[in-house]
């Protein structure tokens, strides 16, 4: 995986996503440990999953696929950097799958991806300082990719699609026999006259 430090080109690409690029890196040379709120949907989109299960996304893309953009921890979620379009795009494609939360339930798959929140145009995130307090550190905010370039490359909806699935798939047993019924008489017919 990548560095955990947040490089000035990757600072600069942050703050491009927001209204006043300058004024979020002038904020950030006088307060680099702070934490800042930055609107989605022109940068970058973010897939935002539970701590686990975003950890064992972002295992698949790297041990399985091509890797991953920028990933943030904040809050106990997993903030996985997308391209522009994903947070559209994604839901649509997890109910299509039949791992969406709409889709009907069956064996093994009705907990199997937990609810992915998706955050596009219109829509803002915290995202951690570029350089992280030991306060923030503590609380669990911090970069696990951080971003070093000013164009960073970013997975789209299909290649998310794809970790979430094999992550899900990871972590269940998916098998062809029908559970057993407990209550069956079972009668032991091994022994005939």
């Amino acid at each position: 995986m990548s560095s955990s430090t947040v490089t000035s080109d990757g600072a600069a690409w942050l703050a491009s996503a927001g209204t006043y690029p300058r004024s979020t890196l002038a904020f950030w040379e006088e307060q680099p440990d702070a934490p800042v709120v930055l609107p989605c949907g022109s940068a970058f989109d973010i897939v935002s999953a539970p701590a686990i299960f975003g950890r064992r996304m972002l295992d698949r893309l790297w041990d399985d696929g091509p890797g991953s953009g920028p990933v943030a921890v904040f809050r106990g979620r997993m903030l996985l950097f997308a391209t522009p379009g994903t947070a559209q795009r994604l839901p649509s494609l997890l109910e299509w799958e039949e791992w969406g939360s709409t889709a009907p339930a069956s064996p093994g798959r009705t907990a199997a991806i937990p609810p992915l929140l998706c955050h596009g145009t219109g829509d803002a995130v915290t995202v951690p300082a570029p350089a992280a307090a030991e306060s923030e550190q503590a609380s669990g905010s911090r970069w696990l990719v951080a971003p070093d370039t000013r164009h960073p490359w970013l997975p789209g909806p299909e290649i998310l699609l794809w970790a979430a699935v094999r992550a899900a798939r990871s972590t269940v047993r998916i098998s062809i026999f029908p559970p057993p019924d407990l209550d069956a008489k079972v009668y032991d017919v091994s022994r005939r006259r």
